[in-house]
């Protein structure tokens, strides 16, 4: 049974030893920074989220790239609210 996965909104898998993009092979370490799988955006220069962009009193911040149970915000205060907790309209 192979390990799977996703980063950035792509689907990843475990082979030997190390995640690979499933579509490519390519190791996710080798290309951390590909677009977003799911709104096809490339980061910002910040490494932002391209559909977030730089949010005023966010440390960090990621949509969840089609996950929502991945997104989260990191506010400057130190407050961490994650996937389901945040309410997206």
């Amino acid at each position: 049974m192979t390990a799977r996965s996703h980063w950035r909104g792509h689907p990843i898998v475990r082979q030997n030893g190390e995640w690979v993009y499933e579509d490519t092979g390519v190791p996710t370490a080798e290309m951390p920074n590909r677009r977003c799988g799911h709104c096809r955006l490339p980061n910002l220069d910040e490494d932002h989220d391209p559909c977030l962009g730089t949010l005023p009193g966010v440390a960090n911040a990621c949509c969840g790239h089609g996950e929502r149970s991945e997104s989260f915000i990191q506010f400057e205060s130190g407050v961490t609210v994650r996937g389901f907790e945040v309410d997206v309209q």
